[in-house]
């Protein structure tokens, strides 16, 4: 059985950032899902779930609403690994088109207040399962220590 593409990153090496995953041809469209790591595998503790899925919630929200590329906004959801994101959106992308985008995203969960959208019983499979506090912390870390820092190390995968 051939390995996956994401499985053949060197994740001992990977570091904080926005890499492209994949790109894939849907129709006439090509659909680029991105890699938004918030940690270094294997060597920093992962993101607590409860901070991730309120992260998941709050990031969905704020791209879907977001007046320049809510159309383009395919899915935003957590790595089982605890250590980012997916972000899948329409168009043929490069980490560089994003980061202005990803920098009003965390910034958006780093100062947010109040109800998390989303996180009734009604509307969400584990209402519970939240941590606003800690989705603000590595929010602001992760925009003031690497997306208000971006490098070309921080964009392409390593070898």
């Amino acid at each position: 059985m051939n390995k996956i593409p994401s499985f053949t990153i060197n994740h001992e090496k990977l570091l904080r950032g926005i890499y492209v995953s994949r790109k894939d041809e849907v129709g006439n469209e090509v659909v680029t899902t991105f890699d938004i790591r918030m940690k270094e595998p294997n060597r920093e503790p992962v993101v607590h779930a409860g901070a991730l899925h309120t992260i998941e919630h709050l990031a969905a929200t704020f791209l879907r609403n977001d007046e320049e590329w809510k159309d383009r906004v395919i899915y935003w959801g957590p790595m089982g690994c605890l250590t980012g994101n997916y972000l899948l959106l329409r168009g043929d992308l490069e980490p560089k088109d994003i980061v202005p985008l990803m920098q009003r995203t965390f910034r958006f969960i780093a100062d947010f207040e109040g109800e998390i959208p989303g996180a009734a019983p009604r509307d969400c499979g584990n209402y519970l399962l939240h941590d606003l506090p800690m989705a603000r912390w590595e929010a602001r870390k992760f925009l003031d220590e690497v997306l208000m820092k971006m490098t070309n190390a921080n964009m392409v995968y390593p070898q």
